[in-house]
C-alpha cells in the first residue's frame, strides 16, 4: 500500500485538488468528490488550509470549464453531436441540459455543478448559445465555488469518521490514496457496466441501415419513428422518408392497429438515450415489435440513404396516432 507523509499531504494537498479537479472538468472519467471530502478532513486537521484548497478547486474548474464553453462557441452543435455519440449518459445529458435552459436559462451554469454528467456537458453546450462568455464564467463561478464548498465543508464535518476508516485501513498498510484508488476503480467499472448494458441490449434489438432500406421497399414496409427531440429536429430538419415523429407525451391515444405495427425506431446517433426511453415506452404500452436503428440518422445519412424534409408542423405525429 502507498503511504503518504503528512508533510507530503500539507505541501501537495492543494496541488492534487487543483490536478484531480482539471483533468475531471476536462472530461477523463474520473471522480473529484472524494478527493474534495478528504481535502475537507484534511483542513478539519490542520494539514491544509480552506482558502488554498478553495482557490484550487475553482481555478481548475474554471479552466475546464472555460476551455469547453470555448470549443462550443467554436464548433457549434458538432461538438455536443460527438459527445452524444460518445457515451449514452452525455446524450442523455445533452438533452435534459438543453430543456433545463430553454426553461430557466443561464443560472443552470450553477446548478449544473451537483448533478451527475451536467457539469461536463453543460459548458460546450452553454458556448452553443449566445450567452456572453462574462456572464458563462460569473455563473460557473458561483456554481463551482458552491459546489467546491459544500464538498469541503462536508468532508471537514466528518473528519472524524474518515479518520476511523483510515485507522481501521492501517493495520493492513492502508492510506488516503489507496481509498481514493478504490473509489475511482468502482466509479470506472459502474460506468462500464452500465455501457456494456446499454450496448447487450442493443445489440438484440437493432436493425441495420442496409436492412431497414430493404425493409421499406418490401411489400410490407415498417412504420418508422424518429424519436429525436423537438430541439434537435429543428437543428437537423430532416428525417427518413416517411417517417413519423414521435411525441412520447402522445402514446395514450394510440390505436390498437399502431400497436401491431411493425415498428423501427431511430434517434439522432449510436447511444441516443431518446431511442431507449421510446422502446421502453413503447414496450409498456403493449408495442412489441419495436426495433432500433443501428448508428440513429447519423449512420443512415453516412451510408448515403435518402432522406427528406421535415414537415412545418413538427406535431404531426401525434395527430396520426389519435384513435379515427
Amino acid at each position: 500500500m502507498i503511504q503518504i507523509p503528512p508533510s507530503a499531504i500539507a505541501n501537495w494537498g492543494s496541488v492534487a485538488v487543483f490536478a484531480n479537479v482539471l483533468v475531471t472538468r476536462l472530461g477523463a472519467p474520473l471522480p473529484a468528490i472524494p478527493v474534495l471530502i478528504f481535502a475537507g478532513s484534511a483542513i478539519a486537521g490542520g494539514s491544509l488550509v480552506f482558502s488554498h484548497v478553495l482557490c484550487a478547486a475553482v481555478l481548475a474548474a474554471l479552466i475546464g470549464d472555460c476551455v469547453w464553453f470555448s470549443a462550443g462557441r467554436i464548433y457549434g452543435r458538432r461538438l455536443t453531436h460527438i459527445l452524444g455519440r460518445m457515451s449514452l449518459s452525455l446524450d442523455a445529458s445533452v438533452r435534459t441540459t438543453r430543456a433545463l435552459f430553454e426553461r430557466f436559462g443561464v443560472p443552470i451554469v450553477a446548478v449544473s455543478k451537483f448533478v451527475p454528467g451536467l457539469a461536463l456537458i453543460t459548458p460546450p453546450l452553454m458556448g452553443t448559445t449566445l450567452i456572453a462568455p462574462a456572464v458563462f464564467v460569473a455563473w460557473d463561478a458561483l456554481g463551482t465555488v458552491t459546489w467546491a464548498s459544500f464538498w469541503l465543508l462536508g468532508g471537514a464535518l466528518f473528519e472524524r469518521q474518515l479518520a476511523l476508516l483510515l485507522i481501521l485501513l492501517r493495520p493492513y498498510g492502508g492510506s488516503i490514496l489507496d481509498v481514493l484508488v478504490m473509489a475511482a476503480v468502482f466509479y470506472l467499472t459502474y460506468r462500464y457496466v452500465l455501457r456494456w448494458r446499454f450496448r447487450k441490449w442493443l445489440s438484440r434489438r437493432i436493425v441495420s441501415p442496409e436492412r431497414l432500406d430493404r425493409m421499406m421497399r418490401s411489400s410490407t414496409p415498417p412504420l418508422i419513428l424518429d424519436a429525436r427531440t423537438v430541439s434537435v429536429r429543428r437543428e437537423e430538419s430532416y428525417r427518413i422518408p416517411g417517417a413519423l415523429l414521435l411525441d412520447l407525451k402522445s402514446l395514450g391515444t394510440m390505436d390498437a392497429n399502431f400497436s401491431a405495427s411493425n415498428i423501427v425506431v431511430y434517434g439522432m446517433y449510436p447511444n441516443d438515450a431518446a431511442v431507449r426511453k421510446a422502446r421502453k415506452q413503447l414496450l409498456e404500452k403493449g408495442v412489441v415489435n419495436v426495433r432500433v436503428l443501428y448508428g440513429g440518422l447519423d449512420e443512415w445519412v453516412r451510408r448515403g440513404y435518402a432522406v427528406e424534409r421535415l414537415p412545418p408542423d413538427l406535431n404531426a405525429f401525434t395527430v396520426s396516432m389519435a384513435p379515427s
